[in-house]
């Protein structure tokens, strides 16, 4: 009997302000799992960079970590980051919100000098290394692009339609093309498909879609 393809997903919180979007990582594991695939979940520990108020986006005085926040959309099977390895996926997909780029990499906050979770660089540079697929959904490409200028690798990815983003990735040496949210951008050299998701999608049925469009080109590239 063929074992599954295990698919990793790695978040960063609970909510699209401070953490992962909720919408585009739950379309992830649905997608993984109307695939035939299993998937593994993990994120990167430790306190969130803000914890906002998802009713007006304020911040509000409170701590919470990454890791135990991101185990309510895991629904608590989940592991530190630092304990995966590209030996145990198959292929990685990371999902957006606020948090890729607060959470995993100071994106945000740096612009295109960001830099990255050294545990979440170590994984994808291992993922490249062993040539297995990557998926980056709505700003998640930023954390991929900051990890590729580092080991000198130019991908295609996309930022949806905002310009500014895609300026930045092209500043990290990256290749920056329009795509609507209902499709992804597909990298076969480098094995690398992203989708902007929330970042140009106007209802919940096109990030479903890209989404999903995302999952399974990434699993045939296994």
């Amino acid at each position: 009997m063929t074992s599954k393809k295990k698919i990793g997903v790695l978040l960063c919180g609970c909510g699209h302000r401070d953490g992962s979007e909720v919408h585009e990582a739950t379309f992830a594991l649905l997608a993984i799992d109307r695939a035939g695939a299993e998937r593994v979940c993990f994120a990167v520990r430790g306190p969130q960079r803000f914890v906002r108020d998802h009713t007006n986006g304020e911040n509000v005085d409170e701590v919470r970590d990454a890791l135990v926040e991101s185990a309510r959309i895991s629904r608590g099977n989940i592991s530190d980051v630092s304990e995966i390895h590209s030996s145990d996926i198959d292929a990685l997909i990371i999902p957006g919100g606020q948090g890729a780029a607060l959470n995993i990499s100071t994106y945000l906050v740096s612009g295109a000098s960001c830099e990255v979770s050294p545990e979440v660089a170590r994984l994808l540079k291992e993922m490249v290394r062993d040539k297995k697929p990557i998926g980056g959904i709505c700003i998640a490409p930023s954390v991929l692009a900051k990890v590729f200028q580092d080991i000198g690798i130019s991908a295609t990815i996309t930022a949806g339609t905002d310009t500014k983003v895609a300026a930045d990735y092209e500043a990290m040496g990256q290749r920056s093309v329009n795509c609507q949210p209902t499709d992804c951008v597909i990298d076969r050299e480098n094995k690398i498909v992203t989708t902007p998701a929330y970042m140009n999608a106007k209802r919940i049925t096109e990030v479903w879609a890209g989404v999903e469009k995302l999952v399974n080109t990434v699993i045939e590239m296994i």
